[in-house]
């Protein structure tokens, strides 16, 4: 059962590093536009997507609405796209 916990949490976090780029690319941005409007570096913001640097919940919460969607959504907590109203 634990093995399982472990698999499961690594699969939603792979798949939330691939949210968060597909998103980015899906509106055909540059990690450099999208950084430049978090008030980060490019460097940091290519770590966050490939998994190398965790993401401060104010960022995800900055790409939640810029996205309009939702931070569960980004995390893999669930499939719908549509924000919270």
């Amino acid at each position: 059962m634990c093995i399982l916990r472990i698999i499961y949490y690594i699969v939603g976090v792979i798949n939330m590093y691939r949210r968060i780029r597909n998103l980015r690319e899906d509106k055909d941005i540059t990690q450099q536009k999208l950084a430049t409007m978090l008030n980060i570096n490019q460097t940091t913001y290519s770590r966050y997507e490939n998994g190398n640097l965790d993401i401060p919940s104010v960022v995800l919460i900055k790409l939640a609405q810029f996205h309009e969607t939702s931070v569960d959504y980004l995390l893999g907590l669930t499939d719908c796209k549509e924000p919270y109203h």
